[in-house]
């Protein structure tokens, strides 16, 4: 467990309330959440519970109602939209459960795509690009479009699209959800050689065969965190 990481990301008395036709609705309640660099975090839960707006909070998709959100010693709560989005583009890597890969984008143009945003020299993504798709083992694809793949493929990709510009962490929802369960191991077993090489994941995930992948788990009920687990050096590498 890499323990001795500094603290990435701090939630201290993090609330979202919903309000529609004057009903509120406590999605996340009093949130006190420590993430550490190099970390691999889970996130378990009934339907319902705020896993997907913790995760929201947490890729500054959203904003908190009450709260203090520090993200690589930055607080990024109150930022305007513009200052979030950049810092999204540069700290974040998401990686989802439907994929969200472009259809009319090849492989490569799929994962150059956020890097566009970053006004950088065109050979200094060409570098980043080449460089993730061979992390995920996918280079040998990259002139394909996501229709002439696998489900298990087209997650390889979505990874290396989140990997690209090497984020601060990387986020990840439900990643195998729409995987058999051979692919889905397979992405799980990457998962866990990026962690490897020291990258930090939080991932939401329902199955528990999955959370113990990682190396810390909590569990979300109601919108408050009800239990947290450390994992054993041996689970959180199995």
């Amino acid at each position: 467990m890499n323990s001795e990481g500094r603290t990435l990301i701090s939630l201290s008395s993090v609330s979202k309330v919903f309000t529609t036709d004057e009903v509120e609705t406590h999605a996340l309640a009093g949130i006190e959440l420590h993430i550490r660099k190099g970390e691999y975090l889970s996130i378990s839960g009934p339907s319902g519970c705020g896993k997907s707006t913790l995760l929201a909070i947490l890729g500054l998709l959203d904003t908190p109602s009450d709260g203090n959100y520090v993200l690589n010693d930055t607080r990024v709560d109150q930022m305007k939209l513009s200052e979030r989005a950049r810092v999204r583009n540069r700290e974040i890597g998401f990686i989802f459960q439907a994929f969200n890969l472009i259809g009319d984008l090849t492989v490569y143009e799929n994962v150059e795509l956020p890097l566009t945003y970053r006004n950088m020299p065109s050979s200094e993504r060409k570098n980043l690009v080449r460089d993730a798709l061979e992390r995920v083992g996918m280079s040998h694809r990259m002139k394909h479009y996501p229709s002439q793949l696998s489900g298990g493929q087209q997650q390889r990709v979505a990874v290396a699209r989140a990997l690209g510009g090497h984020p601060s962490i990387l986020l990840a929802d439900e990643p195998t959800g729409n995987l058999d369960s051979a692919n889905g191991e397979a992405v799980m077993t990457l998962l866990s050689e990026l962690h490897k090489e020291g990258a930090t994941i939080c991932m939401v995930t329902h199955d528990p065969r999955y959370a113990r992948c990682a190396e810390r788990s909590i569990t979300l009920f109601d919108g408050r965190i009800v239990e947290e687990v450390v994992m054993s050096q041996a689970s959180a590498t199995a």
